[in-house]
């Protein structure tokens, strides 16, 4: 019990960053695409302008001569379509000249194509349209090809680079800083030995605390598999808004299923993860959302907290409310509130019922026609009308709508050390646990592999799936005793 309660209490959850911010290396990529963007449309004006006049005059409103504004939907088609292509995007895709050459041929044929509905007689001449297509991919192409030549030298001077740091073990540093050199955008700030990350999970902190004072902005991990704490470095660097990328040295993506993107590094695969464009904004809203929802539900329905109370009051002797103390956030005890479904002794009476406990490693207590419930128990219990109050949890910040159900003291005592990931993120009224089968689940590790799934694809989109698949566990009474 050591393990949950010596952490310190003011930890965030795992997935929530200190502050909302811009993913690290955003202003180089920002100034990369916008100087390229700039240069394209540049080069395809001035390609423009030359057929104009090389070309066959020809009395048109397309004509820039007579209409200067005339250009922009002209260089609006072609940029959105060199853009759709990806052309924008990392160095290999950026001088894929084949898919250049088709951009800007569909460009033009979608501009004839309009002209041909709208203005069937007074688009261009022939030849003005054959020079421009001609003259756009031309300039581009040199015009691409100083741009990546310019870079290229700019970098090799250790200007305009993404900073960088490695993770691998001691054989394989050289190995992965020659494939990270072959890229000739990156550079090397720092390295860390992935052993040592192994034994020891302060030193994790301690090299996650060396890369975000370094201003890191990308991750090399050579060894990936060998790292325990997985998803605890994978949170952190992506609420810090660092890029991982996962070398294929040894690849095991056990610990992170999620927004995989393959990029070639040094002429390898490897495996990119990039945080979101602007890191934190999703776990506030996911904040704000269970307040707003909380604070809400428990105004609308005080009538029916009132109704239930009643009920308790009648069925049985005892207080109307449940409290009891369950491990949360980083192993921080606090007082779950419940409606009181079972008689006043009944912490007691389970010292006498454990034999007939029915979950295989005896982590969780539940059996089913538990003597302890109350009349009244049982219809809140079958419900779930008894879990209401925890909506205070939510309203306090104790617990989300949707995350690992707190477990009480006595089974947490029971952890082995690979179930204490949950603690790493806020406990939840609901989660997969819930929906996936509730009390008819008596294996404690098959509860762990859902908390974990649910971790590694958290979304706002996963919880309100999660909030819905309730609403209809809950109707259908599936696993509920």
């Amino acid at each position: 019990m050591t393990s949950t309660t010596s952490l310190s209490i003011n930890k965030l959850d795992l997935r929530a960053p200190v502050f909302t911010r811009l993913r690290r290396g955003t202003g180089v990529r920002w100034l990369r695409v916008t100087s390229l963007m700039s240069l394209d449309a540049t080069m395809l004006y001035t390609a423009w302008h030359l057929a104009e006049k090389l070309g066959t005059p020809l009395d048109s409103p397309w004509n820039t001569a007579y209409n200067p504004f005339s250009i922009v939907p002209i260089l609006a088609t072609e940029i959105g379509l060199i853009a759709a292509k990806k052309l924008y995007d990392t160095r290999q895709e950026r001088r894929d000249y084949f898919n250049l050459v088709k951009a800007l041929t569909i460009a033009h044929l979608l501009l004839l194509l309009a002209a041909f509905f709208y203005q069937p007689n007074g688009f261009v001449s022939r030849s003005t349209f054959v020079l421009s297509w001609v003259f756009s991919i031309s300039l581009t192409f040199i015009a691409r090809f100083a741009f990546d030549s310019t870079v290229e030298y700019v970098r090799k001077q250790g200007a305009v680079c993404y900073r960088t740091f490695i993770i691998s073990r001691p054989e394989d540093r050289e190995k992965a800083n020659r494939l990270i050199a072959r890229e000739n955008c990156y550079k090397v700030l720092g390295w860390a030995d992935v052993s040592a990350l192994v034994a020891d999970k302060d030193h994790l902190d301690a090299t996650i605390e060396q890369i975000c004072s370094l201003g890191v902005s990308e991750v090399f991990v050579c060894s990936w598999a060998s790292i325990k704490s997985r998803m605890f470095l994978y949170w952190k660097l992506r609420n810090a808004g660092i890029t991982l990328h996962i070398l294929p040295i040894d690849v095991d993506l056990e610990g992170i299923q999620r927004n995989l993107e393959l990029k070639m590094v040094g002429g390898l695969p490897a495996l990119k993860l990039s945080p979101p464009l602007i890191t934190g904004s999703d776990f506030l809203m996911k904040r704000c959302f269970d307040f707003i929802c909380a604070t809400s539900f428990v105004l609308l329905a005080s009538p029916l907290y009132l109704l239930i109370a009643l009920l308790i009051k009648i069925d049985s002797p005892g207080p109307i409310f449940y409290k009891q103390t369950r491990i949360g956030l980083h192993g921080k005890p606090f007082k779950v509130w419940k409606f009181r479904t079972m008689v006043v002794n009944a912490d007691k009476l389970q010292k006498e019922l454990e034999a007939r406990n029915e979950n295989k490693d005896g982590i969780l207590f539940k059996i089913k026609d538990d003597p302890r419930i109350t009349g009244v128990g049982k219809f809140l219990r079958r419900y779930s009308l008894d879990e209401l109050p925890q909506l205070f949890n939510v309203m306090f910040g104790e617990m989300s709508l949707v995350g690992p159900r707190p477990l009480p003291v006595r089974d947490v005592e029971k952890f082995s050390e690979h179930h204490f990931i949950r603690q790493e993120v806020l406990p939840g009224i609901s989660g997969l646990w819930q929906v996936s089968g509730r009390s008819d689940i008596t294996d404690f590790e098959q509860v762990i592999r859902l908390d974990v799934t649910y971790m590694e694809n958290w979304s706002l989109w996963l919880d309100m799936q999660i909030l819905l698949q309730t609403v209809m566990v809950i109707v259908g009474k599936k696993g509920a005793y």
